[in-house]
């Protein structure tokens, strides 16, 4: 299913998303996260013997992939895991890194998206903005109320970044009390020195935020991916409406 493209002044396509159509495209996916995650950021994946970035929730999870028709590569993607298959799973993968109990009331509406990843060729912010219009769409289409998900940032600066960010968005962008989840493993804060300067926004993350999502707290900290987690959680209502127009079809 085609879910959007983006084309050029001729108006020929360059980039499109869709989801993935079977177990070819869902390994062209794992593929580029094997690359992001595996090569580029260092992450310890017991799938690496493979190439590839597996785990047991990919078979659950619905794919959105952006292609780049003139290469045939796949250059961005993002999973999706709706709330009938969240009741097959033993937890929601967030769970993982983080205490969720305060969400159990909205856990059967909820979609949570994870594995979000860019090639490094194509980090302009064109591929992030077809995956948040296929997310949209996607959302739409299984009537989900809530999305939520991790959004990562790399640890290689020695945190650096990751607490920058945090400091920014802790005064404007926190979850109200009753959606706070808390880090099982946190990010020590207090032990990294915060540089003067603001850190940039990562794109995933400003788009996140630019919809109307919150920070659901602290951000976990992740040692086999060498990253920091930061739990997002946007309500489709709070969706502001300039994205609205923007993103669903």
């Amino acid at each position: 299913m085609l879910l959007n493209e983006q084309q050029s002044p001729r108006k020929r396509p360059r980039l499109t998303v869709r989801l993935a159509d079977g177990a070819d495209d869902v390994r062209r996916a794992q593929k580029l996260r094997y690359n992001v995650f595996g090569e580029e950021m260092g992450a310890k994946l017991a799938s690496a013997h493979l190439g590839l970035d597996v785990d047991d929730y990919d078979a659950l999870c619905d794919h959105l992939i952006v292609e780049d028709p003139a290469s045939g590569m796949v250059v961005g993607t993002y999973r999706m895991l709706p709330p009938a298959a969240a009741r097959r799973a033993p937890s929601l993968y967030s769970e993982h890194e983080f205490d969720l109990s305060r969400l159990a009331n909205i856990r059967e509406h909820l979609i949570e998206c994870g594995r979000s990843c860019v090639h490094k060729d194509f980090r302009t912010g064109a591929v992030i903005t077809l995956l948040w219009s296929g997310l949209a769409d996607y959302v739409q289409q299984q009537g989900g109320a809530y999305l939520a998900g991790c959004a990562s940032v790399s640890l290689v600066d020695g945190g650096h970044q990751a607490v920058s960010l945090y400091r920014q968005i802790e005064a404007q962008h926190l979850a109200p009390a009753e959606w706070r989840v808390f880090p099982h493993l946190a990010l020590p804060l207090d032990q990294v020195q915060d540089d003067a300067t603001p850190a940039p926004m990562p794109p995933l993350i400003k788009g996140y935020l630019r919809a109307g999502a919150f920070v659901g707290g602290e951000p976990a900290w992740d040692p086999d991916f060498n990253c920091a987690d930061f739990f997002m959680l946007l309500p489709m209502a709070k969706l502001n409406q300039r994205y609205n127009q923007h993103f669903v079809a």
